[in-house]
């Protein structure tokens, strides 16, 4: 299994490159927690991203994580990974679910539903990967340049 059944927290560092790791056994027991971490990773990036490119990220993670929670039965985990110059953030959800994640049409009139559709408009793409005990979720928000904090103004 990819998750491991464990709680934890880990910020890694290579020359030139920030992650961080955490893993839920059952569940994430705090969102804020998973936005916390963002904003404390992009706070030792270099260059510094705007405010308006961390609010983004922290609004992806939000929403990926929150899915993995509310669709996957057991772990979860994310992963979080600073691109060279801080071009990007990876964000990186695996959870214990098969099912892809559905975005479902926009409908103004409807509470929720509306996550995935956040989520394309703030990163490059939606990549998800079958794994034998669920699946990896895997955006990238850009932190630099023309679509860096575009967000929905």
């Amino acid at each position: 299994m990819d998750i491991p059944l464990r709680t934890h927290a880990t910020t890694q560092a290579r020359p030139g490159q920030l992650r961080y790791s955490r893993t839920w056994h059952t569940g994430v027991t705090s969102i804020a927690d998973a936005r916390d971490a963002v904003a404390a990773l992009l706070s030792r990036a270099r260059p510094a991203p705007n405010g308006r490119s961390v609010q983004d990220a922290q609004l992806v993670v939000s929403e990926l994580v929150t899915n993995a929670a509310q669709h996957a039965p057991g772990p979860c985990a994310l992963l979080l990974e600073l691109l060279p110059g801080a071009a990007g953030l990876r964000v990186t959800v695996t959870d214990t679910s098969a099912r892809p994640p559905r975005r479902r049409p926009p409908d103004p009139g409807r509470v929720g539903g509306h996550g995935l559709h956040l989520v394309s408009i703030l990163t490059r793409g939606l990549e998800v990967i079958s794994l034998p005990h669920g699946k990896r979720v895997t955006a990238t928000v850009p932190l630099t340049g023309e679509n860096a904090g575009r967000g929905l103004n």
